[in-house]
């Protein structure tokens, strides 16, 4: 794997086998100390961003995700989660094009599981 990007294991200690952690890589804006992780897991969707001091984090519960939009270039890919709630939706720039699909995946069949 490419330095910054792929798959982690989430560092949440509530984290359950079933999350999966995707790091942007370094080579991108904005990413280059503090790469930006999306973590997906069977309740919601994260978007954290460590700082010098602290961290933000964002998150949608999967049940109102509306959409995930990928865009992507010719190295990176860019992810738009939106919600039904109105909310601003959670962005992240320079994940590699698999991990992008990965998410969406992981969300839609959370989705459908939570549906049954």
């Amino acid at each position: 794997m490419g330095v910054g990007s792929g798959r982690v294991n989430s560092a949440s200690p509530v984290s359950t086998a079933a999350d999966e952690t995707f790091s942007a890589s370094r080579w991108t804006k904005g990413n280059l100390w503090f790469p930006t992780r999306i973590v997906v897991s069977p309740l919601r969707v994260s978007r954290v961003k460590k700082r010098l001091f602290g961290s933000n984090e964002e998150s949608i519960s999967i049940s109102q995700v509306a959409s995930v939009k990928i865009s992507t270039g010719v190295f990176w890919s860019d992810i738009v989660i939106e919600s039904t709630g109105g909310t601003d939706p959670i962005t992240s720039h320079g994940h590699r094009k698999a991990d992008a699909l990965r998410i969406r995946d992981l969300v839609e069949s959370f989705q459908a599981a939570a549906r049954r």
